[in-house]
């Protein structure tokens, strides 16, 4: 039962993390188009940056752990 409800949550982290890192810009400026554009969620794009980069290394840590987690069997 656990290890069914973990496998969902690892699944739809990897399917977060592929749409997060397509969301990075190749060249470096990243959402700066976006925050420039009117959103006022971020103060800047170097805070609409930062933020991306974080939610993104802690999706690629939840999704890293979970894949340990249910590989090693631990939960059987």
């Amino acid at each position: 039962m656990v290890a069914s409800v973990l496998s969902w949550v690892w699944i739809g982290s990897g399917l977060l993390l592929i749409l997060l890192v397509l969301l990075h810009s190749p060249k470096g400026d990243g959402m700066g188009g976006l925050a420039a554009s009117g959103s006022s969620m971020f103060s800047s794009a170097s805070s609409a940056e930062a933020t991306l980069n974080r939610v993104t290394w802690t999706c690629l840590a939840v999704f890293m752990s979970l894949a340990v987690i249910l590989s090693a069997g631990w939960l059987s």
